[in-house]
């Protein structure tokens, strides 16, 4: 029997070379595995805690969907939506709310990444804090447990989201009896968090990303960016240590990897690993970045996609929800 492997990407900008490394590469390659029915949507009403421009949300949201078609996602193979057009997911959420315990809220890592940066600001904990980053994991569960879903791939820093899923499904279950399939979090077993051009994890909110569909001149330039040691360009350099090499095996074949970590051992300067970087990166992203395009010329093409995606994705939802309801008592 074929498991249900969800994930989602929320609109809050371009998509990066962490997004891409850590979520939509591992994600693209379980699609392909004939044990897999893959779930993947648009995370819109996440989006909506931080975006409150209708027009950007829109070219943002087409974005995230543009790109994983680009990407390779078979839209005939897969459920994939936008998250806003599939309401049993918000009514799902409220029911889930209502076994989240204030405390385990308190926990989430994206409250308390707020309540961090307004203790070091001076400002009062809850400054900037809506309801919907509070309860950014209820949502988050309802997008898992809706679809019975099996595995959720995430990098390291998004385990929790999952660990909470599990702690409402369990919840829920023990109340009512079984209902939720409790689900798996899955990490590439070599993935770890991607540096940015300065070194510290790469994010948005630190400017240190490589947009993924970058044009060339400007991809050089970032990739020229990143931060490297002051070794001379003949002293052997361990590969495993540095942020070029990371993002250079994401995109090599073994044969490449092999030859590139060889170089390393042997000698090479930063200039030529870089030139190298950008030369593979360039190469691979050729035709998905021209799809992009093509597809971001032409919105009501992805409309067409994503509402064909939401009719799977309600058909699959709504009998499920109705007994999810019926055993609350509604």
């Amino acid at each position: 029997m074929k498991k249900t492997v969800l994930t989602g990407i929320k609109p809050t900008g371009q998509i990066h070379l962490g997004n891409y490394i850590g979520s939509i590469k591992p994600a693209l390659a379980l699609a392909e595995e004939k044990d897999y029915n893959p779930v993947y949507f648009v995370a819109d009403y996440h989006g909506l805690t931080k975006i409150h421009d209708p027009l950007e949300m829109k070219q943002l949201s087409y974005g995230i969907a543009a790109t994983w078609i680009a990407l390779g996602l078979n839209p005939e193979k897969s459920i994939f939506y936008r998250q806003s057009d599939v309401p049993e997911i918000f009514e799902l959420s409220w029911i889930l709310s209502c076994f989240a315990a204030k405390g385990l809220m308190n926990r989430a890592h994206a409250y308390k990444d707020a309540v961090e940066k307004n203790k070091a600001a001076g400002k009062d904990i809850d400054d900037g804090v809506n309801m919907g980053l509070f309860t950014y994991s209820v949502l988050m569960s309802a997008d898992i447990l809706l679809f019975n879903t099996d595995l959720v791939p995430v990098g390291k820093d998004q385990l929790q989201h999952v660990e909470i899923a599990r702690d409402l499904a369990e919840a829920f279950n023990k109340n009512y009896g079984e209902t939720f399939k409790l689900p798996e979090a899955i990490i590439e077993k070599e993935s770890s968090i991607l540096l940015g051009l300065d070194g510290r994890k790469m994010s948005k909110s630190y400017n240190n990303t490589i947009p993924l569909f970058e044009e060339p001149k400007k991809l050089r330039k970032l990739i020229n960016k990143i931060k490297t040691d002051s070794l001379p360009p003949e002293t052997p350099k361990n590969p495993d240590e540095s942020i070029i090499f990371s993002i250079y095996k994401e995109f090599a074949d073994q044969s490449e990897v092999k030859a590139m970590r060889e170089q390393y051992e042997k000698g090479i300067s930063w200039g030529d690993a870089k030139h190298a970087l950008f030369e593979l990166m360039n190469t691979r992203l050729e035709e998905p970045r021209e799809k992009y395009k093509e597809l971001m010329a032409s919105p009501h093409k992805l409309d067409e996609i994503l509402a064909y995606g939401a009719e799977k994705a309600r058909a699959k939802a709504s009998g499920f929800l109705k007994e999810i309801k019926g055993k609350a008592g509604f």
